[in-house]
Parts: structure tokens; C-alpha cells; sequence
């Protein structure tokens, strides 16, 4: 059931966000399924239950509808950082799984050049807009001895208000990348 980790109840009880992206913190963003009802217990699976292996079927939804030109040959995929404190304590970076799996099934190259700092307590979930965009500012960078790639796409599990992937299409523009992008497995609704 690795492939399939939902009942067909909860699988028709997803709701897919069609083929256009849209623009989030200035970013082009596009997302699979609304984060609402299953997907909410299936991201929360990866990401607070170690539950790793549910990228594996996120990044297969993930392809299965994402623009083509999000995911042409020659761009990168670049993995949302995760803060250090974080990545110790759940033992991986599920935005990492997750770019690792569309790279398996794609042949994508995934670039983890990006780097996140700032208070380890600090967290976006819970967060209104204007407290994600002060919370985020500054505290992605390039890591160091890393190399940026020309066409990068972010990948996250959800996206919100824009405001990380914002903050990464800044650090990685301003180390050379000339098109930014971003995919996620959910959105919330009213973004």
C-alpha cells in the first residue's frame, strides 16, 4: 500500500488544483491538491510521524499532473530548506524526499544548495501572512561551496502564502539563477 496510502474513500475525497499555476510571493507556484481533509493527515505523516516513504506517492501525484514546462530538461530541482534544528529532530527534510522522488521518476537533478538560519524555534505554520513574510526575511541563503543552478524549481510539500518560496527565489537569484519556479504536493485554499 506504499504506492496507494489512501482508501478510495479518502482518495476520491481529494481535490486536484488543475494545470495553472499561479503567482505566490512573486513566484510561480503550482500545487497539486488542495491541503484539506486526507492530504492534511498525509502531509502530516511525512512530516511529523516519520512517516518518509509517503514522498514517494506525493512526488507520483506531483508528476502526474504538473505543467510540463515546470519540469523540462535541464532544470533543476531545489529542495525548500529546512532548518537545522528541525532536520535533527525529524531526521530528514521531507521537501528533500520529496525532489529526490520526482528525480527518480523524471531524471531531474536535484541541487540542495539552499540553507536555512535564524531562531530554530521559529516556525510558518500557525503564522498569519504579514508574520510569515517578516518571520522568513533573511533567513534563507546559499550554502556554502554550493553552486546554483540556471533554471531551478523549488519543491515543498505545501505552500501558503509564498513567503519561503519568495525568500528562496531571492537568494537563489541573487547567486546567479535566471528562472525561479516552484511545485508543491498542497496548497491551501485562498492563495
Amino acid at each position: 500500500m506504499a504506492d496507494r496510502p489512501l482508501c478510495d474513500r479518502c482518495r476520491a475525497a481529494v481535490r486536484p488544483l488543475g494545470a495553472e499555476p499561479l503567482w505566490l510571493g512573486g513566484v510561480e507556484t503550482w500545487a497539486a491538491v488542495a491541503y484539506e481533509g486526507p492530504v492534511r493527515a498525509l502531509v502530516a505523516g511525512l512530516k511529523f510521524r516519520g512517516a518518509a516513504g509517503l514522498a514517494s506517492p506525493l512526488a507520483a501525484q506531483i508528476l502526474a499532473a504538473a505543467p510540463p514546462r515546470l519540469l523540462a530538461p535541464g532544470t533543476a530541482l531545489v529542495p525548500v530548506p529546512l532548518h537545522p534544528a528541525r532536520a535533527r529532530r525529524r531526521g530528514y527534510n521531507q521537501a528533500e524526499r520529496i525532489a529526490a522522488a520526482i528525480a527518480r521518476r523524471s531524471g531531474l537533478a536535484v541541487v540542495d544548495c539552499l540553507r536555512r538560519s535564524g531562531p530554530a524555534g521559529a516556525r510558518q505554520l500557525g503564522r498569519d501572512r504579514s508574520e510569515r513574510l517578516a518571520g522568513i526575511a533573511g533567513a534563507i541563503g546559499m550554502r556554502e561551496g554550493r553552486r546554483c543552478p540556471a533554471r531551478a524549481v523549488l519543491v515543498d510539500d505545501v505552500v501558503t502564502t509564498g513567503a519561503t518560496l519568495s525568500a528562496c527565489a531571492v537568494a537563489l537569484m541573487a547567486a546567479g539563477t535566471v528562472q525561479v519556479a516552484a511545485i508543491a504536493y498542497a496548497r491551501t485554499q485562498g492563495r
